[in-house]
């Protein structure tokens, strides 16, 4: 009946029914052809010979440096028989002043003889374009300046919501026979004087039992321009080369006093780039590995006893950002060349929404990256304390699927109840074995190491299981996938 309806209406107009089945016909045909162009223009946009030759383009936000990833990522085994050349890039908008009027001009600028080996049609005929000093840099960047660019210190930004809760630190551990040990050099806030508040905090473990050291002092924020090179009282960190000396001059609240010096050897391939989080109001949070496996040595003297890191394995990040109302999980392992970290940090909600901001994990090989994945759970299950007795956590990527298991053997609460990293929770750092399976790239992983984690709880554990922020943001993550 309907189709009847339909062709005796079209009859009785029939050049009105022609007009009009032209004219959707058209609008059919022109939409389909805009959607095809505009679909070969972004694959030409995005195309490497556009932008400046080559066959892979690599875009990277502002927080990595590209010559970490020439010098480091690019040499792993992975990628290094399958790259013929690679040259950096930058794009920027000019403004030409010419005859009263200001026109807008897309530039690009790179290395001269890097752009001439990817294939740069239109720089690669130009004789009288030559490297610059500047561009030396780039070419013949070494390990040691890379590192020492990863590992410097960051200009406080101006959120003034945030202001109080600025902190910075190095951060090492390190295990050597039955010692194992945190270590911390930590600036916070900056004064109207122009100083800042500065501390280092040792935390030795040995024959069962944690000792804790520490020393604090006013330093002027200038002191923090050369780092990771710091002294804070009789306490300094140098960056030689590919090595980190420790300086140790402490004291602990029994009087107890020790001192030593500590190495620690970094390997250009075995590093995490940084990583840095944003959020509302100048909020900022941002970390870097500059040393996920490297070998330890030195010693301690613990009141006139001799204590030998010789032979250990260390390992150094470095955290910076606004801390107030922040909590994390973190956790790290190595074995036989490979190393493994994951993580998840939590804002506060006033700066972003803890839900949204994904885990990570990564597993490194001796030259370089293997895989890595954001689609990261990390489950933990109490004592009857309330403390983390096992933590679970399963990662996916492309490139890697893995299951680990850690088990606590031990846990260091410290109270978070004041200075910069107030947040009202109790941080743990903790010590036991990991049991990981499962794949990273082409490698399998099936092995159990010692390796170290990190976590909160609320001020006041229950008897029953976990309390506090993080557990609740917990509690809803599982309600959401059951």
């Amino acid at each position: 009946m309907i189709g009847r309806l339909a062709v005796r209406s079209l009859a009785s107009h029939p050049v009105r029914s022609a007009v009009l089945a032209a004219g959707f016909g058209a609008g059919v045909a022109v939409m389909a052809i805009l959607l095809g162009v505009a679909e070969v223009i972004l694959r030409q946009a995005q195309s490497p010979a556009l932008v400046g030759g080559g066959d892979v383009l690599v875009r990277m936000g502002d927080q990595v440096p590209a010559r970490l990833v020439l010098t480091g990522t690019l040499q792993s085994d992975a990628l290094r028989d399958r790259i013929r050349a690679s040259s950096p890039f930058h794009t920027s908008d000019l403004y030409l002043l010419t005859a009263g009027r200001t026109v807008r001009v897309s530039a690009r600028g790179g290395v001269p003889s890097l752009e001439r080996l990817v294939g740069d049609r239109e720089t690669g005929g130009t004789a009288n374009w030559r490297d610059s000093s500047a561009d030396d840099a780039w070419t013949h960047e070494t390990p040691d300046r890379v590192l020492k660019q990863l590992d410097r210190f960051h200009a406080i930004p101006d959120a003034p919501t945030w202001q109080t809760s600025w902190a910075e630190w190095l951060y090492f551990n390190g295990r050597s026979g039955q010692t194992r040990f945190y270590l911390t050099f930590l600036a916070g806030p900056r004064d109207q004087a122009g100083r800042r508040a500065a501390g280092v905090r040792l935390q030795l473990e040995r024959n069962g039992r944690m000792e804790t050291y520490t020393v604090s002092a006013s330093v002027p924020e200038a002191a923090f321009e050369t780092a990771p090179d710091l002294t804070i009282g009789a306490n300094s960190v140098r960056l030689d080369g590919l090595q980190y000396r420790i300086r140790l001059d402490l004291r602990g609240a029994d009087g107890r006093k020790v001192a030593g010096e500590l190495t620690l050897v970094a390997s250009p391939g075995q590093l995490v780039p940084p990583i840095e989080m944003t959020g509302l109001q100048g909020w900022v949070t941002g970390y870097v590995v500059p040393v996920m496996a490297g070998r330890l040595g030195g010693s301690l003297s613990v009141n006139g006893e001799s204590i030998s890191l010789d032979g250990g394995t260390g390992y150094h990040d470095h955290n910076w950002g606004f801390w107030e109302g922040v909590s994390w999980q973190w956790g790290q392992v190595q074995h036989d060349g490979l190393s493994l970290i994951y993580g998840r940090v939590f804002p506060p909600a006033e700066a972003a929404d803890p839900e949204r901001l994904p885990g990570f994990a990564g597993v490194l090989g001796p030259d370089g990256p293997l895989a890595y994945a954001t689609d990261v759970r990390i489950s933990e299950t109490n004592d009857a304390a309330g403390r983390p007795q096992r933590i679970e956590i399963v990662a996916r990527g492309a490139a890697l699927d893995v299951q680990i298991r850690f088990d606590v053997e031990s846990t260091t609460l410290t109270r978070m109840n004041q200075g910069a990293m107030a947040n009202g929770l109790n941080f743990l750092q903790l010590r036991g074995r990991y049991a990981v399976s499962g794949r990273a790239g082409n490698r399998r992983l099936d092995f159990i190491a010692p390796g170290a984690a990190e976590t909160f709880r609320g001020g006041a554990p229950s008897q029953s299981g976990p309390s506090g922020p993080l557990d609740e943001r917990r509690k809803k993550e599982e309600g959401r996938r059951e």
